[in-house]
């Protein structure tokens, strides 16, 4: 007769599927503690605390008003500039952010992955998730520039906002998972990844519009950032400007595409985490 004690349990997640849903949501717990304890370690020992996720886009507004909008006049959707590079900003910031943190999470918590067993995934979505807390805060201060600049907002089409912000963390879910399962075996890519943000950075619209270019070979070029059609539909409710289908198609499939990508990598790849990290 076998007892519980000659039971063997093999963690293995090769034969699982893409995502392991039932899974997820039996550890669904962890995607708290881990969020909240990134938040708690990120603005610990700070005098302005959680400000600091406002005052981050704030200044960076500040100088490309300054530079963008009065120096080079750069057109903004007939939107005020500062309006229109925040609200870029606001995205931006949770793009940039989630995937810095997403690729070196799993290399931040090597010593948790090689004691106990989870959702490896859960590791790098958490660290999104800060950046979507800092969105949240940034957003109260966008509200009070639209109420400022009494700037005519399309109610009927708010609902866009949480589908481009949706839109914007599928866009980073994908790049930062494959990323921090790079990372974990391929230590360059620390090296690697501000190259990475700061080039996205500058073919994304986030300080000039897409219809700037007139050549349509360079508005392609720039759709093909996973981050184009978040910013786009962000700013729909407020310019109201047409919105160009091929363009937004481009961008979903590139978001689309690294996603798969992104998880179907870290899932290959999760089995040898605890002995590479």
């Amino acid at each position: 007769m076998r007892t519980s004690d000659s039971v063997e349990h093999i963690i293995d997640s090769t034969h699982q599927g893409l995502l392991n849903w039932k899974e997820l949501w039996r550890y669904r717990e962890l995607f708290y503690f881990f969020t909240w304890r990134d938040i708690k370690i990120k603005y610990k020992q700070t005098v302005l605390g959680f400000l600091w996720a406002i005052l981050q886009p704030l200044v960076m507004m500040v100088i490309f008003t300054f530079f963008f909008g009065r120096a080079l006049h750069v057109p903004s959707q007939n939107l005020p500039y500062p309006v229109f590079v925040f609200s870029g900003l606001l995205l931006w910031n949770t793009f940039s952010t989630g995937l810095t943190n997403s690729a070196n999470s799993m290399v931040s918590n090597s010593q948790i992955i090689k004691k106990i067993y989870f959702p490896r995934l859960i590791i790098p979505v958490s660290s999104i998730l800060v950046a979507l807390f800092d969105f949240l805060m940034a957003f109260v201060l966008f509200v009070s520039l639209l109420i400022y600049y009494k700037q005519p907002v399309s109610w009927t089409a708010c609902w866009i906002w949480p589908a481009a912000l949706g839109i914007c963390l599928m866009a980073t879910l994908g790049p930062g998972s494959l990323l921090a399962a790079l990372n974990v075996k391929y230590r360059d890519f620390r090296y690697v990844i501000p190259f990475v943000v700061q080039v996205l950075f500058f073919l994304t619209p986030v300080i000039y519009p897409a219809s700037m270019l007139p050549n349509p070979l360079l508005q392609y070029m720039l759709a093909m950032s996973p981050m184009y059609a978040a910013v786009e539909l962000f700013r729909y409710p407020i310019s109201g400007a047409e919105v160009n289908n091929t363009l937004m198609l481009i961008s979903l499939t590139t978001g689309f595409l690294l996603l798969f990508i992104g998880i179907l990598y870290f899932k290959r790849t999760e089995d040898f985490f605890a002995d590479f990290a």
